[in-house]
């Protein structure tokens, strides 16, 4: 699998790395407090709650899944907890609670949260009903398919069954660009992976950042190549419309992470393989393939 052409190369210590959800913590303990006062002020009703209350993802690995001791970790994870220090002076002062493709936005929409930290691609249908902070990752779609099947390309596919996940920025893409296809809709990344292997669909298509981890621990399983990724869109943190306090706040400790660079340590916690997680730490600090 070559992610080569698609990627900024960059050079990372491993020394520098860090090697546990503890050692993280300590370290956004330890954070300056004038990294936390440079920040705008916090809207009323968020600081008046103490906590932050986020969605994310807990079957979509390395954004969001649960650990081995059944709670939520992960990139979006940490995010939140790093969020929750800045904004509380805690990184524990936080609610998680998961969400799926289909049900986040109507979570946030119903005030069971406040945020939306799930791998959310932003576009115009999603922008008529929410509101995005500063986008924090670029994402785009491949294609999962049996290790054994005849598909190379997405030409050979866009035309049979098709398995994806309720909810999924790539239902719009297909409905559009290949009308011919079935589309089969899942719950959760494992009931797709079932299915795929099922037969009940002839790919599994979702964000790459995503697919190129499972590959590793799926050799059943093999992913189209990186030259047909295909919808290709930055992605951010869902709130609800008008609250411009809350975004202004959201887009500074966004833009603040992303400058410290955040996201290279945590990226390397949960992808070990060197070339995967490359690429992961460039859709957070790189900038996209054109299309």
């Amino acid at each position: 699998m070559n992610l080569q052409p698609r990627i900024n190369r960059r050079t990372f210590r491993s020394g520098t790395l860090l090697g546990s959800l503890t050692a993280v913590i300590a370290l956004l303990g330890a954070l300056p407090a004038s990294y936390a006062d440079s920040l705008p002020p916090l809207p009323k009703y968020i600081a008046d709650q103490g906590k932050l209350r986020v969605g994310v993802k807990c079957d979509y690995q390395p954004a969001g899944f649960l650990g081995s001791d059944g709670k939520p970790t992960g990139i979006e994870v940490d995010m939140a907890h790093h969020i929750a220090q800045l904004a509380f002076g805690s990184p524990d002062k936080v609610d998680l609670q998961c969400v799926t493709s289909e049900n986040r936005i109507a979570a946030l929409m119903s005030r069971k949260i406040d945020l939306i930290l799930a791998t959310l691609g932003i576009f115009p249908e999603r922008q008529k009903v929410i509101d995005f902070t500063t986008p924090y990752f670029w994402g785009s779609s491949s294609f999962l398919v049996r290790k054994d099947s005849p598909y190379q390309k997405n030409a050979d596919i866009l035309d049979k069954k098709i398995i994806v996940l309720k909810g999924a920025s790539q239902i719009n893409w297909l409905t559009k660009n290949a009308p011919q296809a079935q589309l089969i809709r899942m719950n959760s990344n494992a009931d797709a992976l079932q299915s795929l292997r099922q037969g009940r669909g002839e790919a599994y298509t979702g964000d790459i950042a995503s697919l190129i981890t499972l590959v590793p621990t799926h050799p059943d399983l093999r992913m189209l190549p990186t030259s047909e990724q295909y919808d290709v869109q930055w992605g951010g943190g869902g709130i609800r419309k008008g609250e411009t306090e809350w975004k202004t706040y959201l887009d500074a400790a966004l833009t603040q992470m992303k400058q410290q660079h955040f996201y290279q340590p945590i990226v390397a916690k949960y992808v070990q393989n060197e070339q995967i997680r490359t690429f992961t730490i460039n859709t957070y600090e790189g900038e996209p393939p054109k299309s």
